[in-house]
């Protein structure tokens, strides 16, 4: 029987790095998978909140919270002047990036 050659400490040490490496990349990578899935899938949504802001209704409803007729409890980061808009561009920019348009 042909004995076994033993390995470097270099070897190990190395497998182990890699092995960490290969293991965050892994969960980065299905993580990643399960929210391209989601960005993917939310199309109706994305055209709901484009039509939102191209309708005038945004305006109306920007308008009429700056008079202060929208009560303080009701959440409203869609009217936020750059919010809405600035959420529209990353979209785009995403978009682009996984070429989904």
């Amino acid at each position: 029987m042909k004995k076994k050659k033993a390995i470097g400490g270099s070897v190990i040490s190395r497998v182990e790095e890699m092995e960490t490496s290969f293991d965050k990349i892994v969960g980065i990578v299905r993580r990643l998978r399960e929210d391209l899935d989601s960005f993917i899938g939310s199309g109706e949504e994305i055209s709901k909140l484009e039509g939102y802001l191209s309708s005038g209704d945004w305006k109306k409803d920007f308008e009429a919270d700056e008079a202060g007729l929208i009560p303080e409890g009701i959440k409203r980061g869609v009217l936020s002047e750059d919010g809405l808009y600035g959420l529209l561009e990353e979209i785009d920019s995403l978009r682009s990036m996984i070429n989904t348009d």
